[in-house]
């Protein structure tokens, strides 16, 4: 009896033990694989890279959770933030970390962890919060057909299964099928993982999901190449006939540098089935010095994006208008931050900021409430078909560019808590942002009816915002 006791206690400490080696999720790249990729007889790609540093990444080194076959995660993400302008309503426009001003707000909390058992693996992250109503508001593809997609999939951000293909290639091959992160625009969906709490027009306009297949192949001890085969650019359903097609590259030649490209190809306009999408998202980060841990500045990193694309057929012509193709409608953007550590890594500063133009406004985050362009689902011939009745338009040749910029201070006293003060300034091309009279109503609540009344949404060039933010993971 005591020699069976011994032997299952060895046994479980021995699963304990496997568990505790797994690599922590990191949420934008992927690269958490499970316990099957630290077993012996398999290489492991970044094996002993420190990538805590990385804007977008899990900032952790491990995981403070030891259990077999199952690595929970926790993350409470909530803010308060005041726009200058001090619309009516409260509503913050062209934001997806944001959703009311001058409001404590719950913006997400995610419950679910990684299941691991043999080769098989899973992942499974609820949402609940603002963003849960925030985000999903900027997919259309629900509006095609019955079931309502948006609704089904809202308080999920991750739920995806696969399979982990053990020595192939250098590190395995990992195979996906479901809902998943993207990883456009640099930036993670988590805002534990970032720098900056409000992103720069290039990732916040930019993906935040993908639904469909994802194959991550382990090429070298610095090389990954992933596939998609997904439904649509940030889309839970199809919106034509043919499904995304994409594929990441990074490449860590070391643990100071990080370069990596995202590409994509797609049919993403509703009924349009002639009109292709095509989109390039390039990073790099690096960080520049590594001083003591202890003493004065322990070190700092640069991250840059440039992203660009564009849209071609049934009207539209990428780069440069024509008389018989169309106007131009095309992507182009790019965005800089710089972070310092200091106070042994407790306490950081970041700057940064970015510019994007988008001709045709297709990538463009939509104002809400009567500005909104969205199709009506339950008055589909009222006032055009769009729930607003003064919509912010989004047709062919219609011009948009944007600039923004931030700063913030990080106090961070352990590896599962943030607090984030931070102040941005945003300007865009033609009158975008919320101003003193809101979007809503004259009194600045929906149920008061705008019919008659002579008002309209109160749309500004710009606004400069304060953001306190607390953020916690486990």
């Amino acid at each position: 009896m005591k020699m069976r006791k011994s032997i299952l206690l060895a046994s479980m400490m021995a699963m304990c033990a496997l568990n505790a080696t797994a690599q922590t999720t990191n949420a934008n790249d992927g690269t958490q694989v499970g316990p099957a990729m630290t077993q012996a007889t398999e290489k492991v790609t970044w094996d002993g890279f420190d990538m805590s540093w990385e804007n977008g990444s899990d900032r952790r080194d491990s995981s403070v959770f030891h259990i077999p076959f199952f690595t929970p995660s926790i993350l409470i993400d909530c803010n308060a933030t005041h726009s200058f302008n001090s619309p009516i309503d409260h509503t913050v426009i062209g934001s997806t970390a944001l959703a009311r001003n001058d409001e404590m707000v719950i913006s997400a909390i995610n419950v679910g962890g990684d299941f691991t058992y043999g080769n098989a693996r899973g992942r499974i992250m609820t949402q609940f919060g603002a963003r849960s109503q925030v985000v999903p508001r900027n997919d259309l593809s629900p509006y095609r057909g019955q079931y309502n997609l948006a609704d089904a999939y809202r308080y999920l951000d991750e739920a995806y299964v696969g399979y982990h293909f053990k020595n192939v290639l250098y590190g395995g091959i990992n195979v996906d099928f479901g809902l998943f992160m993207s990883y456009i625009g640099l930036n993670s969906y988590y805002q534990e993982e970032n720098w900056e709490y409000q992103a720069s027009f290039t990732s916040d306009n930019t993906p935040w999901f993908f639904n469909g297949i994802r194959v991550q192949m382990w090429v070298s001890k610095t090389l990954k190449v992933e596939p998609w085969i997904i439904n649509g650019w940030q889309s839970y359903g199809m919106f034509n006939q043919l499904p995304g097609l994409g594929c990441n590259v990074t490449w860590r030649p070391n643990e100071s540098i990080k370069l990596l490209t995202n590409d994509y190809y797609g049919t993403d306009a509703a009924g349009l089935i002639g009109r292709h999408r095509f989109h390039s998202d390039n990073s790099f980060l690096i960080r520049y010095y590594k001083g003591s841990p202890k003493h004065g500045i322990n070190k700092a990193a640069m991250s840059a994006t440039a992203d660009v694309g564009f849209e071609k057929g049934d009207g539209v012509n990428a780069f440069t208008s024509s008389a018989t193709k169309g106007p131009a409608q095309y992507f182009g953007s790019w965005m800089v931050y710089n972070h310092i550590w200091f106070a042994k890594n407790k306490l950081g500063w970041y700057a940064g900021g970015g510019w994007m133009t988008n001709p045709g406004r297709y990538l463009v985050l939509a104002p809400t409430g009567d500005a909104s362009p969205f199709p009506n689902p339950y008055a589909p011939t009222a006032n055009g078909g769009t729930v607003g009745t003064h919509p912010f338009t989004e047709n062919p040749g219609d011009q948009f560019t944007g600039w923004d910029c931030s700063t913030g201070l990080r106090w961070m006293p352990n590896q599962g808590v943030e607090f984030k003060v931070e102040w941005v300034h945003r300007e865009s091309s033609v009158p975008y942002f919320a101003g003193t009279g809101g979007v809503t109503s004259p009194s600045g609540y929906s149920t008061v009816s705008v019919a008659g009344s002579g008002w309209t949404p109160d749309l500004v060039r710009s606004e400069n915002r304060v953001i306190a933010a607390f953020l916690f993971r486990l």
